[in-house]
């Protein structure tokens, strides 16, 4: 009597092995997916990146902010004789 229990036991356990198995795969198929999604997202992401970071050195460049401050701001040069340099060391006071 404990035999066939047993056997039938090991008879009703493989279908449900099989489907555990089965949903196993399906939950790894999923997550396969979501994470070539999300791939696929953080290389679109690195690509906005690089051209964010393109377009902030072509604004930023020297000549470009130059060029706006003489023709629509109207501004001028001063030659280094009317330039005042003043230098802070250590922020420091020294009374002597």
């Amino acid at each position: 009597m404990k035999r066939r229990i047993i056997f039938y036991f090991l008879i009703l356990s493989i279908p449900l092995l099989l489907a555990l198995s089965a949903a196993q795969a399906s939950r790894y198929r999923a997550v396969a997916e979501d994470l070539k999604n999300l791939e696929a997202a953080q290389q679109q992401w690195l690509e906005s990146n690089k051209k964010l970071i393109a377009g902030i050195a072509v604004l930023s460049s020297p000549q470009r902010i130059e060029q706006i401050a003489r023709t629509d701001l109207g501004l001028k040069k001063k030659p280094p004789e009317q330039v005042l340099q003043i230098h802070i060391e250590n922020g420091k006071r020294n009374d002597g």
